[in-house]
């Protein structure tokens, strides 16, 4: 997706949904979502569907997914026990592009996404290059053995400023990190309404 997309995408709902800090100054200079007057009158007239749509594309557009892909994990974590809405954010976050964004290892979710289709990450010592891989408990993310996976993934650490979830551990090393318990709601920050999501694909 192009960066001039990306950035009417978070204009419109007013989220930094990339994890880029220029989308955070970009919203700081242009607050405003893109066509604000006309959008302003269709906003009074929104329907409820309008807004379970919205808060859809919140999290679609966060964590990278196709609108297949989103309706596959939907109907996984309602066929899960327990509550849907946390189901489908817990399968969410431990995505393994996600985990992998979570643990420092890149600065955003897309480029987590390229490092693990590019074959840099190893699951338990062996190469998943697939980033929509749900990790396990106990699972165990390293760095290709490659000086230039680990210069790579270390440029990202040093700079990584975001806390590290309670339900992952890093190593001394910081070129490995571990997945210490599934995560609950609590551990998932807000970013959409998820009992909207869940109404929109009740329909």
């Amino acid at each position: 997706m192009a960066t001039k997309a990306r950035g009417k995408i978070v204009r419109r709902l007013g989220l930094n949904l990339f994890g880029n800090p220029k989308y955070d100054r970009l919203l700081k200079k242009k607050s405003n979502p893109p066509g604000f007057d006309k959008l302003r009158k269709i906003r009074k007239k929104e329907s409820e569907y309008g807004r379970q749509m919205a808060e859809k594309q919140k999290l679609k557009f966060c964590y990278g997914l196709s609108e297949r892909q989103f309706h596959n994990l939907f109907d996984k974590a309602k066929n899960m026990k327990g509550v849907t809405g946390d189901n489908m954010l817990s399968l969410l976050e431990r995505r393994l592009d996600s985990v992998v964004y979570r643990l420092g290892m890149a600065s955003t979710r897309p480029q987590s996404r390229q490092l693990v289709s590019h074959g840099h990450i190893l699951v338990n010592g062996k190469k998943v290059n697939i980033p929509s891989a749900i990790v396990k408990e106990a699972d165990v993310i390293t760095v290709r053995d490659r000086n230039a996976s680990k210069m790579l993934v270390r440029a990202c650490l040093s700079k990584h400023d975001h806390p590290l979830p309670a339900w992952l551990s890093v190593s001394e090393d910081e070129v490995s990190g571990k997945v210490e318990r599934l995560p609950v709601r609590s551990d998932i920050p807000t970013i959409a309404n998820e009992q909207l999501v869940i109404e929109y694909y009740a329909k």
